[in-house]
């Protein structure tokens, strides 16, 4: 009798907590302001180092290294039934690692590196291009996506539509198990390069946006240059890869940088998708928004030991939006600092990633406003 009770009350538990996670954030006027979210914060939270900055960078390199020599070198020479489950296990490490070296390049694009711009430009560019990323192309939407979080009609990145908005196929799509987890594997897989080739889940413009087009609608003059350049370093890098190819051999590249890369991009749709997605989180239209509302409506998560990897951007992403300067090493400083201010305001899922993935995959299909506001929740068929 009381092993049952204790499942019932361990059930009960559960059942508040899940009920607790899928509560709708707060979408009135916070009664607290940006300069008063900051005040909390630790001053040396929004200290930049340069030393300690390029430490990890010089990690992160020094892992995928030894990952690498693991590849060319032991993985070769191990006997033959052994090395099919090692190269997996080399595209997974290095992946994961890689996605790290990424987010460090996001860093830069804020200027959350060092105090020194071009600093931050140049490490950002080498890091981007090296992971076939247009630095400053991807720099520059993701700060208009900053700018304009939350927003139906003006946000970058997974702007969700409305319902007389999606095609017809929709509901058979995402209505059964198989058709989602086929959603679900395109999102991972071809997600991040048919946003950057056709901003596919993006903001709509007047005509076609590309991420590699200079004179496309996402830029203004002042930044077309660097467009440019960003276009330079991916071919650069394009180039260097047909020359390995070349002397190794296509399958050699395949193996040893594609399949990493490939995971790279998936862990980056993945981490995005599931901040910016959630049944408790708002949209809003212009009507509604505001900035530090909007900066807001975005979830943090718990990847455990990859939140290490991935240099804590998926367990500290409210604070990154509301201070985006503030260097990974505070970033979790910060957050702890501004909880209390932020109170129900602060948005924290723990439920575990495949789980999460798969009920936003089912419940977040469309946005519908409430109560005649502009106000936006995600809704299923």
């Amino acid at each position: 009798m009381i092993e049952k009770e204790r499942e019932k009350q361990e059930h009960l538990a559960r059942a508040v907590g899940n009920a607790a996670i899928m509560q709708r954030s707060p979408v009135e006027k916070p009664p607290f302001t940006l300069g008063q979210i900051k005040k909390a914060i630790p001053p040396h939270c929004f200290e930049r180092s340069v030393l300690k900055s390029f430490s990890y960078v010089v990690q992160d390199l020094a892992i995928a290294a030894a990952l690498l020599y693991l590849a060319l070198v032991t993985i070769p020479a191990a006997p033959s039934p052994l090395h099919y489950p090692a190269w997996p296990l080399y595209w997974i490490a290095q992946g994961c690692v890689c996605t790290g070296l990424w987010v460090i390049g996001h860093e830069c694009g804020h200027n959350a590196f060092s105090d020194y711009p071009l600093l931050d430009d140049i490490v950002g560019l080498v890091l981007h291009s090296s992971l076939m990323v247009p630095y400053f192309s991807w720099k520059y939407s993701h700060r208009r996506h900053h700018s304009n979080i939350g927003s139906l009609e003006r946000d970058e990145v997974f702007v969700p539509k409305k319902k007389e908005a999606l095609p017809w196929y929709t509901p058979y799509v995402c209505n059964n198990p198989a058709g989602r987890l086929l959603q679900i594997v395109v999102q991972l897989t071809l997600g991040w390069p048919l946003y950057l080739a056709t901003n596919a889940s993006g903001r709509s413009y007047p005509r076609f946006a590309c991420h590699y087009d200079p004179y496309g609608p996402i830029y203004n003059d002042r930044e077309r240059l660097q467009i440019f350049i960003s276009d330079a370093g991916v071919v650069a890098v394009s180039f260097g890869l047909y020359k390995l190819a070349a002397t190794f051999g296509f399958w050699w590249v395949v193996r040893v940088y594609a399949v990493p890369l490939l995971i790279v991009n998936a862990w980056l749709v993945l981490v995005t998708f599931l901040q910016h997605t959630h049944p408790a989180l708002p949209r809003y239209d212009s009507s509604e928004w505001d900035w530090l509302r909007g900066a807001l409506a975005t979830m943090d998560r718990d990847y455990g030991v990859l939140n290490r990897v991935f240099h804590n951007i998926t367990d500290t992403h409210v604070v990154h939006h509301l201070f985006s300067t503030v260097p990974h090493y505070h970033a979790m400083e910060a957050t702890k600092a501004i909880k209390p201010i932020l109170g129900e305001y602060y948005q924290f899922d723990p439920t575990p990633i495949a789980k999460a993935t798969w009920r936003e995959a089912r419940e977040c299909i469309y946005v519908e406003p409430k109560d005649g506001r502009g106000i936006f929740w995600y809704n299923k068929f």
